[in-house]
């Protein structure tokens, strides 16, 4: 199974990143994560473009298409979703094999609860099937973690059991 990750931060130092890079490398067999490397790249969406997709949008379009399910981690600012990961699910609003995609929210920040509703109203409203059991909220962030602390840590079986029940939700479709 291959999970497509999504991270809603650019920064190097991005908490939400490690948590992701974490997950990659605790994947149970049989699951693959691929973090998305071009959400910086990705241009302001513009419905004028959607007939003939920039190159970065195209890539993002086809790794959705060769994904069987979907994870998202994204920080909160100002009690919100980032730009980040709001244009990159504006570029997948209309596209197809988006509808009934399953999907995870990881979350670095318990307290991250505006952003994270926010998340899952969208999600909701573009058809995704939100697979609430393989939904994470970890107290990872301001405690200086690093991704081997989180390999490292009791957080490691909650991950890999929210990508396990991830991928069983994804086998239910």
């Amino acid at each position: 199974m291959k999970v497509l990750a999504l991270c809603g931060s650019l920064r190097a130092a991005s908490m939400n990143a490690a948590l992701l890079r974490a997950a990659a490398r605790l994947a149970p067999a049989g699951i693959a994560v691929d973090i998305f490397a071009g959400m910086g790249g990705l241009p302001l969406f513009n419905p004028d473009l959607e007939a003939r997709l920039p190159a970065p949008v195209q890539l993002l379009h086809d790794a959705l298409c060769g994904s069987d399910a979907l994870l998202i981690a994204s920080p909160e600012y100002a009690h919100g979703v980032t730009a980040v990961i709001k244009n990159a699910l504006d570029w997948l609003v209309s596209f197809p094999p988006f509808v009934d995609k399953p999907v995870a929210i990881f979350n670095a920040s318990p307290r991250s609860v505006h952003a994270d509703a926010s998340l899952r109203e969208t999600l909701t409203t573009m058809s995704a099937r939100l697979v609430d059991d393989a939904c994470l909220a970890l107290p990872l962030r301001s405690t200086g973690i690093t991704e081997q602390g989180i390999l490292d840590s009791e957080h490691a079986a909650a991950i890999r059991r929210a990508l396990t029940l991830l991928a069983s939700g994804a086998s239910r479709a």
